[in-house]
């Protein structure tokens, strides 16, 4: 099972759960912590091979890396506290895991707020990629993962959130990596799935400014989708958590007790 760790509420019956990206661990949470523990009852995991949810020698992630797979990790978890139902909250890749756990399992997810979501791969991104798949087992993981950082987060403004997710990332193995890079086969087909069904669950999705390759895309989403919102984060890039945790923490609060 997943490494997780709850923040119980002594009044409170909603839960949030935190979902992080591909690299990053539940550390990246931790600006956002005292805030909701403060209202809600708070879950925060690690994914399969990140943070202390490292691989052992029975390793029950040995399966074959997929979004179905690594969704149900998080399923595993909220089944095993009883969550009946709970909000959920991504950044990045944790968006996409999100959105697929709303789809195979609607009736656990109260809401969804989709930090630094990632919803469609414009021509750069798929550019970015195919470089990955050529060089993964050849160039040292740390090096692709520092240029996807710089590429996705380039401003100086968005150095802090680069640091704290390529020294997140150097916890990793170069196996564990290429085991989660192999899932960028799947993700266009299941993007394209997203976009064109309205799920019709409360979405808010909290995009910075600066985010260039992921917040023209969801402006498209959310002007077709009834359940969904956006607020978009000034002087700000993909990592709004982390760049602006104040403002995020605000408005996503007042967003799940606006429901």
């Amino acid at each position: 099972m997943l490494n997780y760790t709850t923040y119980l509420h002594e009044t409170a019956t909603d839960w949030v759960t935190f979902v992080h990206g591909a690299g990053g661990s539940s550390s990246i949470w931790f600006k956002q912590i005292r805030s909701f523990k403060a209202e809600f009852n708070v879950l925060i995991l690690d994914l399969r091979g990140h943070g202390n949810s490292k691989p052992g020698l029975k390793d029950a992630f040995n399966s074959k890396y997929t979004f179905n797979s690594i969704t149900n990790d998080i399923v595993e978890v909220i089944d095993h506290l009883k969550i009946k139902k709970s909000h959920f909250i991504g950044i990045s890749l944790g968006t996409i895991l999100i959105r697929n756990l709303a789809e195979n399992h609607p009736e656990r997810v109260q809401s969804m707020i989709m930090g630094g979501a990632i919803m469609k791969l414009n021509f750069r991104s798929q550019v970015l990629i195919k470089l990955g798949v050529v060089f993964k087992s050849v160039v040292p993981y740390m090096m692709l993962y520092k240029f996807f950082a710089f590429i996705i987060m380039p401003r100086k403004n968005h150095k802090k959130s680069r640091l704290l997710f390529v020294n997140e990332a150097k916890k990793l193995y170069q196996k564990e990596f290429v085991r989660w890079f192999k899932l960028t086969s799947e993700i266009n087909p299941l993007l394209r799935f997203f976009r064109a069904k309205d799920i019709k669950i409360p979405t808010l999705y909290v995009m910075g400014e600066q985010d260039h390759l992921f917040l023209p895309s969801i402006k498209n989403i959310v002007a077709k989708h009834i359940e969904s919102t956006l607020l978009v984060i000034e002087n700000c890039g993909h990592v709004v958590n982390v760049e602006q945790p104040e403002t995020f923490n605000v408005q996503t609060i007042k967003f799940i007790n606006g429901l």
